[in-house]
């Protein structure tokens, strides 16, 4: 189905399979990862169907203007943009989150992250309820995820760009958490009163990329996500060392600090936090893939 195709073929002659079919094959020219499953997601998307309703209805032709949708679509993801800025939507810890362009495509890394502190905040059951800070919070993943698991306890989300605070905000309005979290912008721990009540619990996942790696990566990720929200400067611990050199003053005695980091950076968080001598009890948990991804560390009494 050339540029033209759409308005000048029978419309007949392309019922879903077919699309599927062509589309499988197209993106495939392309380099596109998963080419079949890509072109099911966004044909699903063009005639607002569930993608197992493509099945369901396999020899329903397109009409002109529904050919017209997918082929842009295919078009967008040919040109790499991913398919969750395409959808406007990426499920995380089985919420769907509403995503644009002004913050990061939620990953299934994150995920362990939200593991490793509901398990943390289970453990404290017995205990008041907690309060919980979440930096950078993008899309509102991380602490939209902990809210929807744990919700008696008191939440707070910032980062420093206003458009991803109010996307935040309006994702945790799609899951009725409004009233359990309160969106702030603030850039780190900067603009927090230490004067205030403290924190049990800060998670993060801050940009942990290497300034000079970020034009090596895909071009869906170089491309078309927020470069903020992936550069961590020249070593790519520059977030971790204002976080790590702030945190302990806003943390409640034996209070938590967790980080989700770069598979090959333990050891350069171990010795921020080493230097700092705030903290103890410094371990690492891996992710699905062996790899080291979340770090804890506690507030030194």
């Amino acid at each position: 189905m050339n540029d033209n195709t759409a308005a000048t073929t029978d419309n007949r002659r392309w019922t879903i399979i077919k699309l599927i079919r062509w589309a499988t094959s197209y993106l495939k020219s392309y380099d596109i990862d998963s080419p079949r499953a890509t072109g099911e997601i966004l044909l699903a998307h063009a005639l607002q169907l569930n993608r197992i309703d493509l099945y369901l209805k396999y020899d329903q032709p397109l009409v002109a203007d529904e050919l017209q949708t997918f082929k842009k679509l295919i078009q967008r993801r040919v040109r790499r943009e991913p398919v969750a800025y395409i959808l406007g939507v990426k499920e995380f810890w089985s919420l769907d989150l509403e995503i644009n362009s002004d913050v990061l495509i939620p990953r299934p890394e994150t995920e362990c992250l939200v593991e490793v502190a509901l398990d943390l905040l289970a453990r404290k059951s017995s205990r008041p309820p907690q309060r919980i800070l979440d930096l950078g919070t993008g899309s509102g993943a991380i602490v939209l995820a902990l809210a929807s698991q744990q919700s008696r306890h008191s939440y707070f989300a910032s980062d420093r760009f206003p458009p991803a605070v109010k996307l935040a905000f309006k994702n945790a309005g799609r899951h009725d958490l409004c009233q359990k979290i309160h969106f702030f912008v603030g850039d780190w721990l900067s603009s927090i009163n230490s004067a205030k009540p403290g924190f049990d619990l800060i998670v993060s996942n801050p940009p942990y990329i290497p300034c000079c790696e970020i034009g090596g990566l895909q071009p869906e990720i170089h491309q078309y996500e927020p470069i903020a929200a992936l550069n961590g400067d020249t070593d790519g611990l520059a977030c971790y060392r204002k976080i790590i050199g702030a945190a302990h003053r806003h943390l409640n005695a034996d209070g938590v600090l967790l980080l989700e980091i770069g598979h090959d950076q333990r050891e350069g968080i171990r010795q921020i936090a080493a230097d700092r001598d705030r903290y103890k009890g410094f371990s690492c948990s891996k992710d699905y893939s062996g790899y080291d991804r979340v770090v804890t560390m506690r507030k030194r009494e």
